[in-house]
């Protein structure tokens, strides 16, 4: 697979050579639901190495894809590249790379693409993503780049045979002025090529069940693409807190107020309280998503297994892999 980047399109028989993220969703065929799950990009090599451990867990039980984020602002773009790469020649895993808009001109958008191509993968999430330094600041356009994420859905699938995805917002887009326009803006992406789209991470069902309704009354074509949730199981407060802050997004008063009390009053919380919680939400919310006849379950790892291992033991064969034959789903361990 080769990218021609002084004309900024695939080279002319340059041919998909893997799955889709909707075929891959679609192909289990036994009535379990697939799951998926999200890394992020290491930062150094001990948690390169921990990011290591966690992929060769998940690739034991067989994901149906695995996505890999992309840092505020661009920071952690070469390795991202990198490090997707890895995953789509070193093991069996179906990565789906993330690529914002921020802080890019169009010539480094289309880069950032070929380079992906040229590394066989063909799979692309596309975020506008947040400003560097504060990401509930003031957005800002790259002077030469795009000012949309539909217009970035529209470049990848121009520059070739891409299957695109987008970000999709249970609770509304924190920028979108109410939840109308917030529906109007997703169904932009999709009518603009994007195949389906992964939810930012949610607290509340009804949250993703009423974003699936706006969708398909707003534009029904556009609602029979698969909207996948994203679960995080929660195993410390403070740091799903910092999460929550960042992504403009929230905990739900009753979750906040359980949280709380279980993490306790001392200088350290008590994360084995806060923890159990979280497993026993993550897993809740996932029977009850299955139960609603979402298309996948797509889970934040923060480049751990064992929580997310457990919450998919828990769900037993409700689940599939969305590949072949993968080994049984067991708790991984403490890493």
């Amino acid at each position: 697979m080769t990218f021609d980047s002084v004309r900024g399109r695939a080279s002319e028989g340059w041919v998909t050579r893997t799955p889709s993220i909707v075929d891959r969703i679609r192909s289990s065929g036994d009535g379990r639901v697939p799951f998926s799950v999200e890394f992020s990009p290491p930062r150094d090599e001990a948690a390169e190495a921990r990011l290591w451990r966690a992929v060769r867990e998940f690739e034991r039980m067989g994901p149906a894809f695995v996505s890999m984020t992309y840092g505020a602002g661009g920071s952690t773009r070469d390795r991202t590249v990198r490090v997707t790469g890895q995953l789509a020649e070193e093991t069996t895993l179906l990565p789906v790379a993330h690529l914002t808009a921020v802080s890019h001109s169009v010539d480094e958008l289309r880069s950032m693409v070929g380079a992906y191509a040229d590394r066989g993968i063909s799979n692309i999430l596309v975020l506008r993503g947040d400003p560097p330094g504060d990401p509930l600041g003031e957005w800002e356009k790259h002077p030469q780049g795009v000012e949309y994420a539909e217009e970035l859905v529209r470049l990848v699938r121009d520059l070739g045979d891409f299957h695109v995805g987008v970000a999709s917002f249970p609770e509304g887009h924190y920028r979108a002025p109410d939840l109308a326009h917030d529906t109007r803006y997703l169904v932009s992406k999709l009518r603009a090529g994007a195949e389906y789209s992964i939810t930012q991470m949610f607290f509340d069902v009804d949250d993703y069940l009423r974003l699936r309704d706006r969708v398909t009354a707003y534009d029904p074509e556009q609602g029979a693409k698969p909207i996948i949730p994203e679960i995080m199981p929660i195993t410390s407060l403070g740091s799903v807190r910092r999460m929550l802050e960042l992504s403009g997004s929230r905990l739900p008063a009753h979750l906040e107020k359980r949280l709380a009390t279980a993490a306790g009053d001392g200088p350290e919380e008590n994360r084995a309280a806060v923890r159990e919680i979280g497993i026993d939400l993550a897993t809740e919310m996932s029977e009850r998503l299955i139960a609603e006849g979402a298309p996948g379950l797509h889970f934040i790892t923060l480049n751990f297994a064992r929580a997310t291992s457990e919450v998919l033991a828990r769900l037993g064969d409700k689940v599939g892999s969305g590949v072949a034959d993968p080994a049984p789903v067991t708790p991984a361990p403490v890493s």
